[in-house]
């Protein structure tokens, strides 16, 4: 049986909440936020605009060139060029992604980040964690977390509104 998904209109609160009160923890106070494009860079949009700041200076990421499995699939036809409109040296950013499942994009998107520079601390945000880790990479702050069969993902849509769909892979993918 496939679980019910809830709408990301739901959970942005929630994540917003939770990732406020991890930064305080943490005394970070003015943290910089980075979308994963396209998921991720919705996803940041929403939680910026629940915690009240405005997405003006959202950095995006697209991590494309940075994936493992990149000369395996070839370049996605929509690649677009990573865009940081603040220096990332010495600061502390909030990375945020849609759905955190193998661990491969973030790890492409930290080697990516380091190549701007060395920041002082990532954050790591998703809306969904499934627990389908390759490697030992972990969301600090996740609105979901989810065990879904082998053949089954979950896709972001958006930009607006932001809607959860569950997908049946066909047997040669999964």
């Amino acid at each position: 049986m496939s679980p019910s998904l809830p709408s990301p209109a739901e959970l942005i609160p929630a994540l917003a909440h939770e990732l406020k009160a991890l930064l305080a923890q943490k005394q970070i106070n003015a943290p910089q936020f980075i979308g994963i494009r396209t998921g991720g860079v919705w996803v940041a949009q929403a939680l910026l605009a629940e915690l009240g700041h405005s997405d003006e200076h959202l950095g995006t990421l697209d991590v494309s060139f940075y994936r493992d499995d990149f000369t395996q699939n070839g370049l996605h036809p929509q690649v677009q060029p990573s865009a940081l409109p603040f220096d990332i040296e010495g600061q502390h950013l909030v990375l945020v992604d849609d759905v955190l499942m193998s661990g491969r994009t973030i790890r492409a998107a930290l080697n990516e980040l380091f190549d701007y520079g060395r920041p002082a601390s990532v954050t790591l945000v998703t809306l969904i964690e499934l627990e389908a880790r390759e490697l030992p990479i972990r969301a600090d702050v996740s609105a979901l977390r989810l065990s879904l069969p082998a053949d089954q993902r979950v896709k972001l849509r958006g930009p607006q509104p932001l809607s959860l769909e569950l997908r049946q892979l066909s047997a040669a993918t999964a």
